[in-house]
């Protein structure tokens, strides 16, 4: 009776496994693939005033039926330096924005991992709570900030280090800020999130060997966050590459990047397929990192499996 019973549900078995795996593929499927592959489609169209503003792939003419692809959309990607400014910027800008939010934000996840109990929810809440708040509303309240006459230089004049007002708002420093204190979260909490899993057991072995609590850190906490690291840096530099709001509200002309682009082909220049062609570079060379973060997942995964 018990061979007759797992005989039956081997079959629910492996249709409970095909579920679970069917339903995020299928999430990703109508999120994801369906409009990317929309807008690779109108990336190989011709602009046109018409609605829509882009030329069909396909006709059917004279009982024939044709394929017209424009590869000029992409060439003149390569052509323009405009473009390839852009796209360096943009890497350049989220990089060190990334670097700096976990320069800022390692030691505030390790010093609430630190934190009794009790005191980590109130301490992750602080960290959270401005995320409650509209984003544009609150990157809007740092041009009050940064102007001229603004919280900053009124500060620094009253206490007298400075005798005239710096010029922050409307340059790269500006955009720096504005990322790094949006995005900040992000890197935070999966720092904590591995922080807080690690054995305390391990640095008091490293104690009695006479390690000191420096070379502990550097020894086995550092190594051991990676993964967190990591996970917060792909949160961070995925979407402040295609920032268009930050740069364009704190940022002045020289600072150039490819949200900013996007918005003047398809905006200023009623260039859609132009725009669609900037958009999927844009994801290709963003593909590069999350396949390099997926493969680290997989061998980490891997390693504590065999380690088990």
């Amino acid at each position: 009776m018990s061979n007759l019973t797992s005989a039956l549900m081997k079959p629910v078995k492996k249709l409970g496994q095909k579920a679970v795996v069917f339903l995020p593929y299928s999430w990703l499927m109508l999120f994801f693939l369906v409009p990317f592959l929309i807008v690779l489609q109108i990336s190989f169209s011709q602009s046109q005033i018409a609605q829509p503003p882009y030329t069909p792939l396909t006709s059917f003419v004279d009982d024939m039926y044709t394929i017209s692809l424009n590869l000029f959309n992409y060439i003149d990607l390569y052509e323009y330096d405009l473009y390839l400014s852009g796209y360096i910027s943009s890497v350049k800008i989220a990089f060190i924005s990334t670097l700096l939010c976990f320069l800022i934000g390692y030691p505030i996840a390790y010093a609430i991992a630190k934190l009794p109990p009790h005191s980590r929810n109130l301490a992750l809440m602080l960290v959270i709570m401005p995320s409650w708040t509209s984003f544009l509303i609150r990157i809007y309240a740092w041009i009050g900030i940064l102007k001229t006459n603004g919280l900053i230089n009124n500060a620094l004049m009253g206490i007298g280090l400075i005798d005239e007002p710096l010029a922050i708002l409307h340059t790269p420093t500006a955009v720096y800020i504005g990322i790094v204190y949006a995005y900040l979260p992000f890197m935070v909490l999966p720092i904590y999130t591995n922080l807080v899993k690690h054995d305390n057991r391990l640095l008091e072995a490293a104690a009695a060997l006479g390690a000191t609590p420096v070379g502990s850190f550097f020894k086995i906490t550092l190594p051991l966050s990676v993964s967190g690291i990591i996970a917060g840096s792909m949160l961070v530099f995925i979407p402040s590459v295609g920032e268009f709001v930050i740069p364009e509200l704190l940022g002045g002309p020289d600072t150039l990047m490819i949200g900013k682009l996007l918005w003047a082909e398809f905006f200023n220049a009623r260039n859609c397929p132009g725009a669609a062609a900037v958009a999927v570079v844009m994801l290709v060379l963003l593909i590069i990192p999350i396949t390099i973060f997926q493969r680290y997942q997989a061998k980490d995964f891997e390693e504590k499996a065999s380690e088990q």
